[in-house]
């Protein structure tokens, strides 16, 4: 039944006596399925952890010998940005599993796929 109810409904459906089955349930359509993406899952893309980075000059550059240290533009202990092809994927921290160090990921960032464009 659809629409609203008259009075002798509503004294029908009190006693009792009002057939809510008569008519028939209307019909679930199915969700529409998106194309089947599973093949993409295949491709290899090149992921990498972003330390930090800074700018010198190229004079700079060439009097680094093997004690050099260069300032980086990033604190100890901020996350670091996880690159997926270049563009910025993620912040992570690295962690230490079964001797081989990994990323542990705090915040994804972008649009998903569309924010791996570069």
């Amino acid at each position: 039944m659809t629409g609203p109810l008259s009075d002798s409904d509503l004294d029908d459906l009190i006693d009792g006596d009002l057939d809510l089955d008569a008519s028939p349930a209307p019909q679930r359509a199915e969700a529409p399925q998106g194309p089947d993406l599973s093949f993409f899952g295949k491709i290899p893309v090149n992921v990498t952890l972003e330390v930090a980075s800074t700018e010198v000059s190229l004079q700079q550059l060439m009097e680094v010998d093997a004690a050099s240290v260069i300032v980086l533009d990033k604190l100890a202990g901020e996350p670091l940005d996880v690159k997926v092809n270049g563009a910025l994927f993620a912040k992570a921290e690295v962690v230490v599993m079964n001797g081989n160090y990994g990323l542990r990921v705090l915040e994804l960032c972008g649009n998903g796929l569309d924010g791996l464009k570069p």
